[in-house]
């Protein structure tokens, strides 16, 4: 570091560019090294990866432990600095991952222990600015430790919030058109399951989540699981209503014997209805949304076209008769 400071002042002569330089080449670092540390831990718990890893490791011992054994009792204490001792609230984080997509079983573990690193990084990367510059006054640095300690506890919450949203609207755009199939597929004559494969496998290139989703279902039904169990579980990690509405009209249509088809068509009719009430409700809301754009952008060019002539005029005349 002191190199670094030695060479951009014999570079730089002025001392403001020496310091934008450092500056600019510290913060660089700093950034490299979270997204590393991003990268290392998208590589780690990525459920692709570790089932691949798994598998190899089936195929050349099926004892050998998983790759990421030793980091995830690595990364432990750090986790437990910040993870909630309550129940509630890492139930709630787990559920946030799984709508997220990310369904690692050590995955709140990696996920605490990213935002304990951060707390500990950022505030840090402050305190060894306020050394290298102390040009800073205290209540520069006291603000900067605050802004980044918020940072760092937000951060992560803000980021993983933003991952499940877009999930589940990825998830909600899709689920129209597999409903759609499901319909078409149980009129002709397949049975739910076959259905659920089916569309599953038409829907990949365009909902790639959604059919993951519904070939996890097929994968539990196979392996056991209950289809009423399936079903429920498929709502739990979607998190979509529309989902938890239709299973559950599922689960009824199965329990009293009802026709699966006719059920599924009758919710389609019905889900177009609400698809269509939330595009109304939508397109009421756009002449209020539309207030604040007009009065800021539109009204203020307006009145300048049509008041400015008759303003100076206004103005000439009263020049006129001074």
């Amino acid at each position: 570091m002191e190199y670094l400071a030695q060479f951009l002042h014999n570079y730089f002569n002025d001392p403001l560019v020496f310091k934008i330089m450092f500056t600019t080449f510290v913060a660089m670092a700093i950034f490299l090294f979270g997204m590393g540390l991003l990268f290392l831990g998208s590589t780690v718990f990525d459920p692709m990866r570790r089932r691949l890893r798994l598998i190899q490791g089936d195929n050349a011992d099926s004892r050998q432990e998983p790759s990421n054994g030793k980091l995830v009792s690595a990364l432990g204490p750090l986790a437990d600095l910040t993870m909630p001792r309550k129940d509630w609230e890492r139930s709630k984080a787990s559920q946030k991952l799984v709508h997220a997509g990310i369904r690692n079983p050590n995955a709140l573990t990696g996920f605490y222990a990213i935002k304990t690193i951060l707390i500990i990084l950022l505030p840090g990367s402050v305190l060894f600015a306020a050394t290298v510059f102390p040009h800073f006054s205290t209540r520069q640095v006291a603000f900067a430790l605050l802004l980044t300690a918020f940072l760092a506890v937000t951060l992560p919450d803000a980021i993983l919030e933003n991952l499940a949203r877009r999930r589940i609207r990825k998830l909600r755009n899709g689920f129209p058109d597999a409903l759609d199939l499901l319909v078409v597929c149980t009129e002709a004559g397949l049975g739910l399951n076959q259905a659920i494969e089916r569309v599953s496998s038409e829907i990949v290139d365009s909902y790639q989540e959604l059919a993951q989703e519904l070939k996890l279902v097929n994968a539990q039904i196979r392996a056991g699981v209950q289809r009423e169990i399936a079903l429920r579980d498929l709502a739990q990690r979607t998190g979509l209503e529309d989902i938890r509405g239709l299973v559950g009209l599922l689960t009824q249509s199965i329990r009293l014997g009802t026709g699966v088809a006719e059920t599924l068509r009758i919710y389609s009719e019905e889900f177009r209805d609400k698809r269509m009430q939330h595009a109304e409700e939508l397109a009421s809301k756009i002449g209020t949304k539309m207030i604040f754009p007009l009065v800021i952008c539109l009204f203020p060019g307006f009145f300048v076209v049509i008041l400015g002539p008759a303003i100076l005029r206004i103005l000439a005349t009263f020049g006129r008769l001074s």
